[in-house]
């Protein structure tokens, strides 16, 4: 199991993202207008770095549900390839088989 400030920060994080997601992205749609002015985009970027980093959807990483590993992650079970195999083969993923041929 991932530590456990690693298990708050995500969570944290991800709060974070729901909550800045509309300021955020009014900010950038004003950045990308062309027909805004000079002086507005400058304005929209200065309050874009005034939000916290992490509330950037971008920095958000997936994390293994059963481990907290953040590489090999599958979206489709939400674990990581370690996680999956070894239940896989203990039978505890409805509908997983092991492939032979």
């Amino acid at each position: 199991m991932a530590k456990k400030c690693k298990e708050v920060q995500v969570k944290r994080q991800a709060r974070q993202i729901e909550q800045y997601k509309e300021r955020r992205a009014k900010l950038v749609a004003i950045i990308n207008d062309p027909e805004m002015t000079l002086e507005d985009r400058l304005e929209a970027y200065q309050k874009l770095a005034r939000i916290p980093r992490d509330t950037s959807p971008t920095r958000y990483r997936n994390r293994c549900k059963v481990t907290g590993r953040p590489r090999g992650y599958m979206r489709k079970f939400e674990m990581s390839r370690n996680a999956f195999r070894k239940l896989a083969h203990e039978g505890k993923i409805p509908g997983v088989t092991k492939s032979s041929w």
